[in-house]
């Protein structure tokens, strides 16, 4: 069934909403369980469409999964299959993940080239190089990732930018390989971190947890584990520059403030009045949000998924702001939606400049992305009559109940199913 958001613009948020566990964080929680025979468990997982998603890349595996709510259950055979799914692995970016366990565990894998997000490209370039210095053989092979290893023993591993994924693959290929591994320029994400704390539960022995060089010391096996998934600081910050965005104040639970630091302190620069506690944040914005300059880098810069946010809100600010884009060169192609809601918005290459306006105007738009729907969603509330975000199922595979959280907030959001009028 086809379905759109009908947003109708001018509400000012007002209320608390509470953020459950990290989609950057769960699906590779998930692919770690591979690592290990038997039973883990995951909870606070978020309840969005990406879960059943890598649920069925598991299964694809040989695995049992169940999702009860909040709570993944994974069993995983003594045994697994090395081949994913090409049809699970086609509809999620973050199925890639598997490649280092299963390399781990079963000294080979085969993995089809990953769907998912259109937000340019993503390379494996990194992902394959690291593994081969721990001993495997890798390549692609008819759309699929291949890599076999007799045995994996400990290496020096630079990486040339600090990549999420290529981080995780290492790391978790690295934890069941002889010696030990040093892996420079590693990515800081609190997602990594969160990886970290579980494959610790599970038995690895690790150093430099958060740091840019993380020691990896192999050991002969691991075990399940139950583990409790971060909050996701992603959504969290979402929620924050809606509050800014509608002159609202929003209390978020749920997410610790330190994983958004620059994010509040950009908020802060743009005129809102924060307060931060123990998982949680408030943000108020008592008059029109002041420009402000944003530049993603990797963390701890301000993240690439929280860049169409940052256009939102400079769509409706009072001055000009430079919204700079370092890691996903395709992410961009949100800022014709945003023309399209009337925002005064150029770009060239690496480059937005935004004019803020007062008010945006109402317009069907299409989300191309994840966190493009997110934005669009949010330029909606501050936008003259009912703009109509299409492709929400994008939406949908990062933000759980986000009609029913914004309507609790006060906004005009409802979910409609028909074909849009092109």
């Amino acid at each position: 069934m086809v379905e759109h958001f009908a947003v109708r613009g001018g509400a000012r948020l007002s209320g608390s909403v509470d953020v459950v566990g990290a989609k950057n964080s769960v699906l590779k929680l998930m692919a770690a369980a591979l690592l290990a025979e038997g039973r883990t468990t995951l909870e606070n997982c978020p309840e969005i469409l990406d879960v059943p998603l890598m649920a069925d890349v598991l299964r694809s595996l040989g695995c049992t999964v169940a999702i009860e709510g909040s709570t993944v259950h994974i069993d995983v055979p003594a045994d697994p299959g090395a081949e994913a799914d090409y049809r699970s692995v086609s509809k999620l970016r973050a199925s890639v993940c598997v490649l280092g366990p299963l390399v781990a565990r079963c000294r080979r894998a085969v993995v089809p080239l990953p769907g998912g997000d259109a937000i340019g490209s993503r390379p494996l370039d990194m992902h394959q190089n690291g593994l081969r210095k721990l001993g495997a053989t890798t390549d692609i092979v008819h759309g699929s990732v291949t890599a076999s290893a007799g045995d994996l023993h400990g290496a020096q591993i630079w990486l040339d930018f600090p990549s999420v994924g290529a981080t995780e693959n290492i790391l978790m290929a690295a934890v069941l390989a002889e010696g030990t591994t040093v892996i420079d320029n590693a990515a800081r994400e609190p997602e990594i971190v969160d990886l970290c704390v579980m494959l610790q539960q599970m038995g690895a022995k690790l150093e430099g947890v958060g740091s840019s060089t993380l020691t990896v010391h192999g050991v002969s096996g691991l075990q399940p584990t139950t583990h409790r998934v971060i909050g996701d600081r992603i959504v969290g910050a979402t929620w924050a520059f809606a509050a800014a965005m509608t002159r609202g104040e929003v209390t978020v639970r749920g997410v610790d403030p330190h994983h958004i630091d620059l994010v509040l302190d950009k908020l802060r620069s743009a005129g809102a009045e924060i307060s931060t506690g123990e998982q949680e944040f408030s943000v108020a914005m008592p008059q029109r949000p002041a420009a402000v300059d944003f530049v993603t880098l990797p963390y701890p810069g301000f993240a690439t998924d929280l860049q169409p946010m940052a256009i939102a809100l400079s769509a409706v600010a009072e001055g000009t702001s430079m919204i700079t884009e370092n890691v996903f060169e395709a992410r961009f192609r949100f800022v014709d939606e945003m023309v399209r809601l009337g925002a005064d918005a150029r770009t060239d290459g690496h480059h937005a400049v935004v004019r803020g306006r007062p008010e945006l105007s109402s317009a069907p738009v299409w989300a191309s992305d994840i966190r493009a729907g997110a934005g669009l969603v949010l330029a909606g509330l501050c936008a003259q009559g009912t703009t109509e975000v299409w492709d929400v199922a994008h939406i949908d595979r990062g933000y759980p109940r986000f009609v029913e959280n914004l309507s609790a907030l006060g906004a005009d959001v409802r979910r409609v199913a028909g074909e849009p009028e092109r």
